[in-house]
C-alpha cells in the first residue's frame, strides 16, 4: 500500500478539511453475527464505495484478490480487512479491528469483531462503545445461535438501532421470500430485546448490492440502502447529557498546594458551576467551585466533556469515587443483581472470587447466585448451577465494599462492569447491573465492643487459620491432627475443621461436583473467619482442590493469620494407600468427580509451608508447622 504524499501548496485545504471533519457528527458501529456471514467483506465494500481507500489500496487489493482466484466485480473485499493474503492462510484472525471513513455529513468508527464463539468476548468489547449493530445473516443459512447470541448481548449491552443485513441473497436465488421469513424470523426472537429500530436490507456483499447503490437484482425491495440507514441513525447514544448528572472521578489533580482538582469525563448529564453535588459512596454533599475544561474554565459542561471540578468544601474525594447530581445521586450498595455473560474457558461457580471493575473503580466481588441462565435459542430461563464460555445469564453479586453504580438502563458507563480473574487478570466477564439489591441497603454491620484483639489477648495467642490442603489420602487430617494435638500441650486454644466431619452437619447438602466443592470450600473459609475471630488457632483438612478459593480463604483473613500449608503426596502413593477405599472405588466408576481421577487439583504455587511426605513423616511434619507458626518474628507479634 503507497502512502498519500501531500504538495505543500495543498497543505492549507487539507487542513482545513481535517478541521471540517472533526466537526462531524461520529457514527461508532459494530458488524457481527456468525462466523463467514459476510462482515470483513462487507466492511471492504464499505471503505471502497466510500472512497476511504489511499493511493496503491486498490490495486493491492486486486493484485491480493488475483492470487485468491477472484478478479473485477468479485474482488476480495474481506482482504481489506482480514490482513491479506499470508494472515489468512496461517488462520489467523484478529480479535476487534477498527475502522475508519467518513461521509460529507459525518464520521464512521466500525469494529470489526469475528463472529467464532471463542470470540464472543471481543464481540462484547466492541459493541459496549457502539451506537448501532449491523447483524449479518447468511440467507442461505438463516439465523443461527450466534446470530441470536450476539443480538442478546449488543441488546444488554444498551444499543437500541439494528440493522439486519441478509446477506448472500444470490445463494438464495434473490428470493424476496426467503428474506422476508429471515426478517419475520428475527423480529419474533427480538421482540422482548428492546430494540427501537429495526432495519432489514437485503444485501449481496461483494457486488455492494444495496450497500451504497441499489441493486438491480434485488427490485422488489424499495427501503434504505445501509449506507442510507447509518446517515440517518442517531450517533453518541451512549455519553447522555439528559441523564443524572455523573463523573466518576480518574484522577485527583494536585499540581502544588494550593490546588486540588478531581478529574475525569462526564458519563450522564450536565454540570454547572454553583451546583449541588454528593461524593459517592461516602454520601457527602458540596457545591461545584470551578470547571475546568480543556481550554480554561466553563460554567458547565455536558456528557462526553473530559473536566476538572474543584469543590467548594474539603471533602474527602479519590480515584473510583463518583461526583454526582444532588438531586439524582447513583445508588450505592454492596450488593446488586446484574445480567453477566461469561467469557471464560474455565467455569464460573457462586462463591468463586474475582476483581470487579465499574467505572473507575476496582472492587473485590463475588456472584452469591445465578438465578437463570438464558437460553440463546428461545430467550427462556433455566436453572444453573454455573457458567460455561458464552453463557449469559442473570446473578447477584456481592462487593467486599459498597460502590457508587446506576442500573445499566439508566447509564451505560456508570452501569457496566467487568469481572476480572485474580490469578491471571484475564478479562472473565461483562455484566450489566439491574438494581441494587433490598438486602444491601437493609443489612448493616453490627459494631461490637469486644473485638479480635481483645478475645486473643483474653486467649494468650495470636489467631490464626492453618489450612492444610492435598490429594485424598495425602495425611492432611492425620497431621492437622498431631499439630492440634501439640499446640493443645502448649496451651493454645484450637479447633480442627475436618473435611468429612464438616460434611455431615453445616455441609451435608453439598455433593462433589465442582460447584459444590467451590461452596463447600467457601463456607469453610467463612467459618474459619469467624473462629479466628473469636481468638481461635483454627486448623482447617481440605483437599480444596482450586486456587482460586484457597486465595478467597487468605483474603478473609488479616496480615499474617493464614498459613496455606501443602501436603504434598503424589498420586500414586495415595492411590497406594488409600485407606479408605475412596480411590478404587473411583477408578472402578462408582465415585464421580473424585480429585485427581476425573475432577482436577491445582496445587498450590507459593504455598507457606512445602510437606513432602514421601520424605517426612506424619510427626516431623506436625514439628515442622509448629516450629513455623511460632517462629520467632510471628511469635514476637502475639498478645
Amino acid at each position: 500500500m503507497t502512502a498519500i504524499r501531500l504538495h505543500p501548496e495543498h497543505a492549507e485545504d487539507v487542513s482545513d478539511f481535517l478541521d471540517r471533519q472533526a466537526r462531524l457528527p461520529t457514527l461508532r458501529f459494530i458488524t457481527c453475527g456468525s462466523v463467514d456471514d459476510g462482515k470483513s467483506t462487507l466492511i471492504g465494500r464499505l471503505l471502497h464505495d466510500s472512497k476511504a481507500l489511499v493511493e496503491g489500496q486498490i490495486e493491492t487489493l486486486a493484485a491480493d484478490s488475483a492470487r485468491h482466484g477472484t478478479r473485477g466485480k468479485d474482488m476480495d473485499f474481506a482482504l481489506l480487512v482480514d490482513g491479506l493474503a499470508a494472515e489468512r492462510e496461517q488462520g489467523i484472525t484478529i480479535d476487534v479491528a477498527y475502522r475508519f471513513f467518513a461521509s460529507p455529513n459525518r464520521r464512521y468508527i466500525v469494529a470489526d469483531c469475528p463472529g467464532h464463539e471463542q470470540y464472543t468476548r471481543n464481540m462484547a468489547t466492541g459493541a459496549s462503545t457502539a451506537d448501532l449493530a449491523v447483524l449479518l445473516v447468511d440467507a442461505s443459512r438463516g439465523l443461527l445461535q450466534q446470530t441470536r447470541r450476539h443480538a442478546f448481548i449488543v441488546s444488554q449491552l444498551g444499543i437500541r438501532q439494528l440493522v439486519l443485513a441478509v446477506n448472500k441473497m444470490d445463494l438464495a436465488g434473490h428470493s424476496e421470500a426467503r428474506f422476508r421469513a429471515i426478517e419475520a424470523d428475527f423480529r419474533k426472537f427480538a421482540a422482548t430485546l428492546g430494540f427501537a429500530d429495526i432495519t432489514a436490507i437485503p444485501i449481496i456483499a461483494p457486488e455492494g448490492a444495496n450497500i451504497a447503490t441499489r441493486a438491480p437484482t434485488l427490485p422488489w425491495y424499495k427501503g434504505p440502502t445501509l449506507v442510507e440507514a447509518l446517515e440517518t441513525a442517531e450517533t453518541n447514544t451512549i455519553a447522555n447529557p439528559d441523564g443524572p448528572a455523573r463523573l466518576p472521578v480518574q484522577w485527583v489533580n494536585r499540581p502544588d498546594s494550593s490546588f486540588r482538582g478531581f478529574a475525569g469525563q462526564i458519563a450522564s448529564g450536565t454540570f454547572h458551576v454553583g451546583q449541588k453535588i454528593r461524593v459517592l459512596p461516602a454520601g457527602r454533599d458540596t457545591r461545584i467551585a470551578r470547571i475546568l475544561g480543556p481550554s480554561g474554565d466553563l460554567s458547565e459542561a455536558i456528557a462526553g466533556t473530559s473536566v476538572t471540578f474543584t469543590l467548594a468544601d474539603e471533602v474527602d474525594v479519590s480515584r473510583g469515587d463518583v461526583l454526582a447530581g444532588a438531586d439524582r445521586p447513583a445508588d450505592v450498595a454492596d450488593q446488586f443483581e446484574a445480567t453477566l455473560i461469561w467469557m471464560e474457558e474455565a467455569p464460573l461457580y457462586p462463591g468463586r472470587p474475582y476483581w470487579l471493575k465499574l467505572g473507575t473503580r476496582t472492587v473485590g466481588a463475588t456472584v452469591t447466585a445465578i438465578k437463570q441462565r438464558i437460553d440463546m435459542a428461545t430467550l427462556e430461563p433455566q436453572p444453573a448451577k454455573a457458567l460455561n464460555l458464552n453463557d449469559i445469564a442473570v446473578v447477584t453479586l456481592a462487593l467486599d465494599r459498597p460502590i457508587a453504580f446506576d442500573p445499566y438502563s439508566l447509564s451505560r458507563l456508570t452501569g457496566g462492569f467487568i469481572l476480572i480473574d485474580r490469578l491471571s487478570n484475564a478479562t472473565a466477564g461483562a455484566g450489566t447491573v439491574r438494581y441494587p439489591l433490598t438486602r444491601a441497603s437493609t443489612i448493616r454491620w453490627q459494631a461490637l465492643d469486644v473485638s479480635k484483639a481483645t478475645r486473643a489477648a483474653l486467649n494468650g495467642q495470636r489467631p490464626m487459620l492453618l489450612w492444610f490442603t492435598g490429594l485424598s489420602g495425602a495425611g492432611k487430617s492425620t497431621i492437622a491432627n498431631l499439630v492440634e494435638k501439640k499446640l493443645h500441650a502448649m496451651g493454645k486454644r484450637t479447633y480442627l475443621l475436618d473435611g468429612d466431619n464438616v460434611r455431615h452437619g453445616l455441609n451435608r447438602d453439598l455433593g462433589f461436583t465442582e460447584a459444590d466443592r467451590v461452596e463447600n470450600i467457601r463456607r469453610i473459609a467463612e467459618v474459619g473467619k469467624l473462629m479466628v475471630d473469636a481468638g481461635l488457632i483454627v486448623l482447617t483438612a481440605f483437599i480444596s482442590p482450586f486456587r482460586a478459593e484457597r486465595q478467597l480463604a487468605r483474603d478473609l483473613q488479616g496480615k499474617g493469620e493464614f498459613v496455606e500449608i501443602f501436603i504434598d503426596t503424589p498420586l500414586a502413593e495415595a492411590e497406594r494407600r488409600d485407606v479408605k477405599g475412596l480411590y478404587a472405588r473411583a477408578r472402578a466408576g462408582e465415585i464421580r468427580n473424585f480429585t485427581g481421577i476425573d475432577s482436577p487439583y491445582e496445587p498450590p504455587e507459593n504455598p507457606d509451608l512445602h510437606i513432602d511426605t514421601t520424605q517426612t513423616t506424619p510427626e516431623q511434619a506436625a514439628e515442622q508447622i509448629v516450629a513455623h507458626i511460632l517462629h520467632d518474628e510471628i511469635y514476637e507479634a502475639w498478645p
